[in-house]
């Protein structure tokens, strides 16, 4: 058996924190979180993104409408983590240089990594200090608006939102797939028949119970698939030529 590590059992016990007390998390803390991000590791070491703390509170508001989640208008900590070649393209343009590599989609998906593992260390950094979490893709309900909101220069893009602040709910442990659904060894394994695989998962899931929706259980787990794939957000389905209006190469 592996050796106890409190890293570890932190990650095997996460969590989403939704509900935060008025405690302030202080600036000692958040810096510290913001020194973990900036240790990140990155590709090339390029560090194509940077972090937004957002404190103003009309546009955690405006926020919250795009997201359509009030509780992100109170906001301990509110971070979005976005792609930056804007940074790395004005470095160059200074010294002399001008490259239409600045915004290709391979620049884009550096930034994007970048801009997650940089998210998901300062989780790990802030559920060691006894902090809560909540990651926030619902940013992305309307990226062309955000951009605005948060005045995007070229070469940028929401990546994802953050809220931390320490915790006033203790929701329970939510179910995963098995370790058979999702880790294969040298290639891709295609099941015969996925429901029957996940049968137990979907028994499980129905036990389940998410504060979300007043501590009522949870549709099983095929048939969240089936609704969350078929009802999608309109504005979601413009990303592409969103990030094109920001300058970057889809093609």
């Amino acid at each position: 058996m592996a050796k106890k590590n409190s890293m570890i059992e932190r990650q095997l016990v996460h969590r989403t924190i939704r509900e935060f007390t008025d405690q302030k998390v202080s600036k000692e803390n958040l810096d510290t979180l913001m020194e973990v991000a900036r240790r990140t590791a990155t590709s090339n070491g390029m560090q194509s993104y940077s972090i937004l703390h957002i404190t103003d509170p009309q546009k955690q508001n405006a926020i919250s409408e795009i997201s359509n989640q009030e509780y992100i208008a109170r906001s301990p900590v509110l971070l979005i983590f976005i792609v930056d070649q804007f940074r790395n393209n004005a470095i160059m343009r200074e010294k002399g240089c001008d490259s239409e590599n600045a915004g290709d989609m391979d620049r884009f998906t550096q930034g994007f990594t970048d801009a997650s593992i940089a998210a998901q260390n300062v989780v790990n950094a802030a559920e060691a200090m006894d902090l809560g979490a909540n990651y926030l893709g619902s940013i992305l309900n309307d990226s062309e608006k955000l951009c605005q909101i948060l005045n995007l220069p070229k070469l940028t893009f929401p990546v994802v939102g953050l809220r931390i602040g320490y915790p006033n709910q203790d929701p329970q442990l939510k179910p995963r797939l098995s370790k058979r659904m999702q880790v294969f060894e040298n290639e891709y394994h295609i099941f015969d028949n996925y429901l029957e695989e996940i049968a137990d998962y979907d028994q499980e899931m129905t036990n389940y119970y998410d504060l979300r929706n007043a501590n009522q259980r949870v549709d099983c787990f095929s048939d969240q698939v089936v609704s969350k794939t078929s009802n999608s957000i309109k504005k979601r389905q413009e990303i592409l030529q969103v990030i094109k209006k920001q300058g970057f190469q889809v093609k």
